[in-house]
């Protein structure tokens, strides 16, 4: 999800926490556990450092390593040390663990539900986990933990109580209630794209939106990808791509020169559903690779452009979506 929503996670985390009597009863605790909630619900996306080295970085480790099972817990070690250390809370440690573990995994369990995904499993797969349910910004989900936050510091004070922890109980119930009736909407979908096309082989993946009622699909059968919306129910087939196309592009010779490019390796190391396409420009070649499962207005939004020369020699590479930060798809 986008860091906004993770740190009202977070927050809300900390909230959940004031049920237990042994954290209300000691104001310094519950400073320590907010502290380490909000560290901890931000920890993984550290790894956005990697731009600093190119957006080839970026992809090839954001979402990755940092939020792998191993890092389920070395992140809230390496957190609820130091804050145990600061506010003194050395006999109330675990409890101070246990929070800051929970917002590392609300954290990991938020980003593989949305199309992106996470290596969550490593070091024992590097597959992406993606479940396609929820936008990476999710208004409901914003919204509904931003009032809680409000009523907390705002209309409570910041006041630790029995109270808070039960808004925030109520809070998380109507979360878990919205994603299952997320997950059960795209179920449904899923079979109403399939009987749609008369399909009962291949793979449809779904692209969640702002809104509730649109969403976007590719659909990968034998012998074709399908690209198409759902508006309110209805299935509307945009666009058919032949996979033997998909199949013969990528052993051109063209193509073939690009593959040693830092771009390529990268867009290699995330894409799922590839397309690639190449034209004669400039008196050399472009190669456009894409992930199509990202699209917008009929244009593929991520993929990597590589310019050749006229010997296919590597003049340059981009990689990144090519696309506004307001349009979607929101990944």
């Amino acid at each position: 999800m986008d860091s906004g929503s993770h740190l009202l996670f977070g927050i809300s985390l900390a909230g959940l926490a004031c049920l237990a009597p042994g954290v209300v009863q000691e104001p310094t605790l519950v400073q320590a556990i907010l502290a380490g909630t909000l560290v901890g619900s931000y920890a993984p996306d550290f790894d956005t450092v990697a731009r600093l080295r190119g957006y080839g970085s970026y992809v090839r480790i954001h979402r990755g390593v940092t939020h792998s099972l191993p890092a389920l817990f070395i992140w809230p070690l390496l957190i609820s040390l130091p804050l145990a250390a600061v506010f003194g809370v050395w006999e109330h440690y675990f409890s101070l663990f246990l929070w800051t573990f929970l917002a590392v995994v609300c954290h990991v369990g938020l980003d593989a539900l949305n199309v992106y995904g996470v290596q969550c499993l490593r070091p024992f797969t590097k597959k992406w986990i993606h479940l396609d349910t929820l936008c990476l910004y999710d208004p409901f989900l914003f919204v509904l933990h931003a009032v809680g936050a409000i009523l907390w510091f705002v209309v409570w004070r910041g006041e630790a109580g029995s109270h808070i922890g039960e808004m925030y109980a109520l809070i998380f119930a109507a979360t878990i209630l919205y994603i299952a009736t997320q997950a059960s909407q795209r179920k449904a979908l899923v079979k109403l794209v399939q009987n749609e096309l008369k399909l009962t082989t291949g793979v449809c993946r779904l692209v969640p939106s702002l809104s509730w009622f649109y969403w976007q699909f590719i659909y990968e059968s034998e012998t074709s990808f399908f690209l198409g919306e759902l508006r309110s129910g209805k299935v509307i087939v945009l666009e058919q791509y032949s996979r033997k196309n998909y199949n013969s592009q990528g052993s051109h010779p063209i193509v073939k020169a690009t593959m040693g490019t830092e771009g390529v390796r990268s867009f290699l190391h995330y894409a799922q559903n590839i397309y690639v396409s190449w034209k004669v420009k400039n008196g050399g070649y472009e190669v456009q690779w894409r992930d199509i499962r990202f699209w917008h207005k009929r244009k593929f939004s991520f993929g990597v452009d590589v310019h050749l020369d006229g010997n296919m020699n590597v003049v340059s590479d981009r990689i990144g979506m090519d696309k506004k930060a307001w349009d979607p798809p929101y990944v």
